[in-house]
């Protein structure tokens, strides 16, 4: 029998982390050798968080699909070679 279609998962209880866990994800996800989707993944964490934790650190680092780095800063992005 399928589940009724509107039928919703029941939510998980509303976590809190140190600003010290907060960090160490940020910087995981500027390294740039893993998504920020992945290191979400990699923690059992929503992209939706980590997205907002990496944003109010003012750093957001994305590696292309062909290996290119790109990093914005307060909005202003630039373009590192691979391995800088």
């Amino acid at each position: 029998m399928m589940e009724p279609v509107g039928k919703k998962k029941p939510r998980r209880p509303r976590r809190a982390f140190t600003s010290e866990f907060k960090a160490e994800i940020v910087e995981l996800c500027q390294r740039g050798d893993r998504s920020l989707g992945q290191v979400a993944r990699d923690f059992d964490l929503t992209e939706t968080a980590v997205r907002a934790w990496v944003k109010h650190s003012g750093t957001l680092t994305r590696v292309l699909p062909d290996g290119e780095v790109h990093t914005s800063v307060a909005g202003e992005a630039f373009v590192e070679a691979p391995g800088r």
